[in-house]
């Protein structure tokens, strides 16, 4: 079975707890629902073989490496969102890194934009993606967007293990994705479609 899904990775985006828990730095409502969903992802990659890379944001505590329009979010001496070695930029309860995962490190929206995200996945052989996580139109639609611009075929976005902070965003992001190819499942779906 493994064999099957040597070439396909789950990139499981941003799912820490200034980005999930209701007292997050940057809570996205949508969030606290999809994390059952996104475990349960998790679950089946491992159980496929399916290499699973967690995609994160961890900060310099002075926001030195944050957009521009984030700035004022660590300055005067405010603790921003998703410090590295922060509460806040870990990983939701529920969600473990293991051996044979992988982490990678963001400071923007695209888990491609100035890291070696895509170098790394072309040297394990990866060009299958499936993306789960927040929020949808930020992170998740940057990297979806990224990924089909660098010919990864099929991109897989599990509908209902993404979320944004209404679902009329969410909805309307997913509709974007869908036209440029992506594929939109739910989770239920994904798991029975590709057993």
């Amino acid at each position: 079975m493994a064999d099957k899904w040597r070439h396909t990775a789950l990139l499981v985006i941003d799912m820490q707890n200034d980005f999930i828990k209701e007292d997050g730095l940057l809570r996205v409502d949508g969030g606290k629902y999809i994390v059952p969903n996104v475990i349960r992802a998790v679950e089946i990659a491992r159980q496929r073989g399916i290499l699973v890379v967690w995609v994160v944001r961890e900060h310099d505590p002075f926001g030195r490496d944050v957009e521009l329009f984030r700035r004022h979010l660590y300055s005067d001496g405010k603790v921003g969102p998703t410090i590295k070695g922060s509460k806040g930029a870990e990983l939701v309860d529920g969600l473990v890194i293991k051996e044979g995962d992988y982490k990678l490190v963001k400071t923007r929206f695209s888990a491609f934009f100035a890291t070696h995200l895509h170098s790394f996945l072309q040297s394990a052989g990866i060009n299958n993606l499936v993306i789960v996580g927040v929020q949808t139109p930020n992170c998740i639609r940057q990297t979806t967007f990224d990924a089909v611009a660098h010919d990864y075929k099929p991109v897989t976005l599990i509908v209902n293990a993404t979320a944004a902070a209404t679902p009329d965003i969410h909805a309307a992001n997913i509709s974007d994705m869908k036209n440029i190819g992506v594929e939109t499942p739910t989770l239920q779906e994904w798991s029975e479609a590709n057993t």
